[in-house]
């Protein structure tokens, strides 16, 4: 009688063990630098993946990150992937896989409120451009030899100094844009965006190569989100 309760006992705690198991979430620790003026981390790619994260049934950690350096730390894996406005280049393909695009987001021109006659970077010869270090934004202003390009490691600086008459445009992601020129009590009725975007770009959150144990679960929770129009909803409260 004893032997039986002791094996029922060590049945019932095998059965709790798998169920425990079965039951635990994984976790994805994501990269960004979205942050706020106070360093909190907020921003249109946060509440997105939150709601990825509920719909695809993982649980998400949001890491503070430097742009200059984030894709190394993802390498050396320091976190699990890079969500922090990440254009999909084919560039970035050869180093790191992508998940589903989930925004159009072309590069796009913000200038002081009392600016006229800009609409695209070519109206802006011999004027300063910022850009955050290693964008695409960056990449186009490089493009014309009579802009001076200057970059910073943190796209709010180049905002600041836009508002404070040290740069004469920034050149951002529309999304990046929006949040921070239309979206960001210190710069409204200060700030505007100009022009239409002047590049055809997608985001996609960013993984090592080949590492499908993150990829999968972030790609179903993101398609879910898109598939629903929640994403919508999300834009709406951001990035208008």
């Amino acid at each position: 009688m004893f032997k039986r309760i002791v094996t029922a006992l060590l049945l019932a705690a095998v059965l709790f063990g798998f169920a425990a198991c079965a039951k635990k979430t994984t976790k994805i620790v994501i990269a960004t630098d979205m942050v706020d003026e106070s360093k909190n981390i907020v921003g249109f790619d946060i509440d997105l993946m939150t709601a990825a994260a509920k719909a695809g049934g993982f649980e998400v950690e949001f890491k503070n990150t430097a742009w200059d350096g984030i894709f190394a730390g993802l390498e050396g894996a320091k976190y699990d992937a890079v969500m922090s406005s990440v254009t999909i280049t084919d560039e970035r393909k050869q180093t790191m896989d992508f998940s589903v695009p989930y925004i159009n987001a072309g590069q796009i021109l913000v200038v002081k409120s009392t600016v006229t006659g800009v609409e695209k970077l070519a109206d802006l010869s011999g004027k300063t451009v910022a850009a955050q270090i290693g964008t695409t934004g960056a990449f186009e202003i490089g493009k014309y030899s009579d802009v001076k390009k200057k970059e910073y490691d943190e796209i709010g600086l180049a905002f600041a100094d836009l508002a404070n008459g040290r740069v004469d445009a920034v050149v951002c992601d529309t999304p990046v844009a929006a949040q921070s020129a239309l979206q960001n009590d210190e710069y409204k009725g200060t700030l505007k965006i100009v022009g239409k975007p002047f590049t055809d770009e997608y985001y996609g959150v960013a993984v090592k190569k080949g590492n499908k144990k993150i990829l999968d679960p972030i790609n179903k929770g993101l398609q879910k989100v898109l598939d629903s129009g929640e994403n919508k909803t999300i834009e709406a409260k951001w990035l208008r």
